[in-house]
């Protein structure tokens, strides 16, 4: 029966529909705020170049996916972020979970490892290992690694300002390995910009860490063809409570400047951009979310393609890593956190993710405990092997809803785009404040949806509960602080110091000329040079951005 029959249907159109009742009936919208529909039909999506704009998986413009079998070929990475306390325990919970099942290693680094300074700084202390690992020096990143062969496994690091320096560490450990530096795998997050208006792990001003990131392209093409050299971020943009139209339109704006420095400095477009990959969120609208994620690659292939006459179709593919929502989990029943997990785990394998981390139950009170870790890399290996969804490639594919949706979401985030080049590009709007503000003025809006009870989250402002504190969450043990600083400062005791100081002088003469940063950065982590002295050398070099005002 056709749709037209069954609008005519008597049995149905007699029937009040409930905004057909009362002028009070809910305003349904997606939770970007794009009106919903209550039903979609082919005239929603047969446009003209409906077929184009689809198109076949691993085919441009890769809306269904970025390669023509997906999951029926191999699954997406399960990766568990995790680290806390020092390497040494950190290295424990990864082989945990790499004994259980996880596919690759995601790595969460402490603060003053995020920010340049070591473990025995004063602005470190009351931070070490409390939201990631600490790392000093090599020795702490050959502890980290212990036991875990760097050539069998691939590595996620979310690590910006310092993201250089961690890259140059994890090769000198593959090194002492010996694994050949073209043979691992992973990726360092390297993104910078989106530090300066949603995150704040800067350390240098824009122009100098844009020096750094375009280094890292360089370098690796040419010595790490398997690494991934950034992973350009709309995952902390939308933590921060941008929706999901300013992050594809942040994001974007973001890798095309990182795309133009990159050019500006003489690398070619179809040498370094096949690495560049993208973290996003998963949030708790199931259709937005999916289709968001398919309107990013087809927005990126055609930004490679358009507006940087790319030709290898690799430099147009969007391969990215999903986290579900740290800011969707609630303190308040943190079981019921594992059901938000799941749904926003669903989006992420529907849109078409290479990677995936699950948040656990209590990450809302303290890190994971080894079970609630477990547990979320049990959610990902259910969808994998017994939900049916990794069988088919973009399930969703032609769904009325879910393609106008996908259309609806590309169209708002060019317009965004459009904005920020009229202003000179992403470096010019943060500059000015643009996306700091429009990010504002979002979650402004959503806390006020949330307050007046036009959202509901279960457990918060509806279906509370009177329960007992949740039992047996992780605590880190403030003496794992004071042996991360008496083994850096054994380090410091043990290394030849006339090696390390021409290694740091070295660097200096590079970060002051034109040459690549790189070679001189594993020149300095291989004389056991730490991280706060290397970043401390830069900020003589570079400056130092105090604070957002100053831009």
């Amino acid at each position: 029966m056709s749709y037209q029959a069954r609008k005519g249907d008597s049995d149905l159109s007699s029937r009040p529909l409930m905004n057909e009742q009362s002028e009070q009936a809910p305003n349904f919208h997606t939770d970007s705020g794009l009106g919903i529909d209550s039903v979609y039909t082919p005239e929603d999506v047969n446009g003209p170049d409906y077929g184009d704009k689809v198109g076949e998986p691993g085919e441009f413009p890769f809306t269904r996916g970025v390669y023509p079998s997906m999951y029926r070929g191999r699954l997406w990475t399960m990766r568990q972020y995790a680290g806390y306390a020092t390497p040494q325990e950190s290295n424990l919970r990864y082989r945990y979970l790499l004994d259980h099942g996880q596919t690759g290693l995601s790595v969460a680094f402490d603060l003053p490892t995020q920010t340049g300074y070591d473990s025995d700084h004063l602005l470190s202390k009351g931070e070490v290992g409390k939201v990631g690992v600490p790392i000093d020096t090599l020795d702490d990143m050959e502890a980290l690694f212990s036991g875990i062969p760097l050539d069998k496994v691939s590595t996620s690091m979310t690590i910006n300002a310092t993201g250089p320096i961690l890259l140059a560490l994890y090769e000198a450990v593959a090194r002492k390995q010996g694994v050949a530096s073209e043979d691992i795998r992973g990726t360092t997050q390297n993104d910078i910009l989106k530090e300066y208006f949603a995150r704040g792990t800067y350390i240098f001003p824009p122009r100098p860490s844009m020096r750094l990131v375009t280094d890292v392209f360089a370098y690796c093409a040419e010595r790490l063809p398997n690494w991934n050299t950034i992973s350009i971020s709309g995952y902390h943009m939308r933590e921060a409570g941008a929706n999901a139209v300013q992050e594809l339109a942040f994001t974007f704006a973001d890798a095309i400047a990182y795309v133009e420095a990159a050019v500006a400095v003489g690398l070619k477009v179809d040498d370094f951009c096949p690495r560049l990959s993208f973290f996003f969120v998963a949030q708790n609208d199931l259709f937005e979310e999916a289709a968001k994620f398919r309107a990013a690659r087809r927005m990126w292939a055609t930004i490679m393609r358009d507006r940087f006459g790319a030709k290898d179709p690799r430099s147009m593919m969007l391969r990215f890593h999903t986290q579900t929502a740290g800011a969707a989990l609630t303190a308040q029943q943190p079981d019921i956190n594992i059901v938000r997990t799941t749904l926003q785990a669903l989006a992420a394998v529907l849109g078409g993710t290479q990677s995936l981390h699950v948040n656990s139950r209590d990450e809302a009170l303290a890190l994971p405990t080894e079970a609630s870790a477990r547990l979320s890399l049990r959610t990902q290996q259910i969808l994998a092997h017994e939900s049916g969804v990794a069988d088919t490639v973009d399930p969703l594919a032609g769904s009325y809803y879910v393609e106008s949706l996908t259309d609806r979401l590309e169209q708002e985030a060019w317009d965004y785009l459009k904005r920020i080049d009229d202003m000179g590009g992403a470096i010019a709007a943060i500059e000015e404040g643009f996306q700091a503000q429009e990010i504002n003025d979002a979650a402004y809006q959503y806390q006020r949806e949330i307050e007046a009870e036009e959202r509901i989250v279960v457990g918060v402002n509806r279906f509370q509960t009177d329960e007992p504190p949740l039992e047996g969450i992780m605590r880190i043990d403030p003496d794992q602080a004071k042996l991360q600083v008496e083994r850096l400062t054994k380090v410091k005791a043990g290394r030849d110091n006339g090696v390390t100081e021409a290694s740091l002088k070295r660097l200096g003469e590079v970060a002051r000329g034109n040459e690549n940063t790189m070679p001189a950065l594993l020149e300095c982590v291989e004389a056991y040079a730490s991280l706060g002295e290397i970043c401390d050398l830069l900020r003589g070099v570079f400056g130092e951005q105090a604070e957002m005002g100053d831009l």
